[in-house]
């Protein structure tokens, strides 16, 4: 049973949001094996819950703004080194607003083109998304 548990990935949405060329991350913060991480804003699925539902729960509270889900952009599987396993949902959203009250999940937010993205300071599983998107590779 131990072993069923330490395979099982961890569902996670990650909310892809644009204003203009200009892409939504938000910074992990410090402390642990991902602090100070870029990501995309979202977080871990509830049980029952869709994506969807997810991205609108998980914005509210990191965030402090609603949003409306759209269509699901793609879904990447990664293997984090320090053991955890993710599944990634990265759903296209509109914000209701631009104007954030972050909570203590979000240490930073910024708006940026996939182009000028360090994917080094961007977590491991959102990286080959992002790449997608335009953000160049590390030599």
């Amino acid at each position: 049973m131990a072993e069923a548990r330490a395979t099982k990935r961890v569902r996670v949405v990650a909310a892809v949001a644009w204003d203009g060329p200009k892409l939504l991350l938000t910074q992990r913060p410090p402390g642990g094996p991902l602090g100070l991480q870029w990501e995309f804003p979202g977080g871990k699925l509830e049980e029952g819950e869709s994506p969807e539902e997810a991205l609108v729960r998980e914005l509210q509270e990191e965030l402090g703004v609603g949003a409306t889900a759209h269509e699901t952009l793609a879904v990447h599987a990664h293997d984090y080194a320090h053991g955890v396993r993710v599944e990634v949902t990265f759903v296209r959203c509109t914000l209701a607003s631009l104007a954030f009250t972050p909570s203590g999940a979000v240490h930073a937010w910024r708006w940026i083109e996939p182009r000028d993205v360090a994917l080094g300071d961007v977590l491991e599983g959102d990286r080959d998304f992002l790449a997608g998107l335009g953000a160049p590779r590390p030599a």
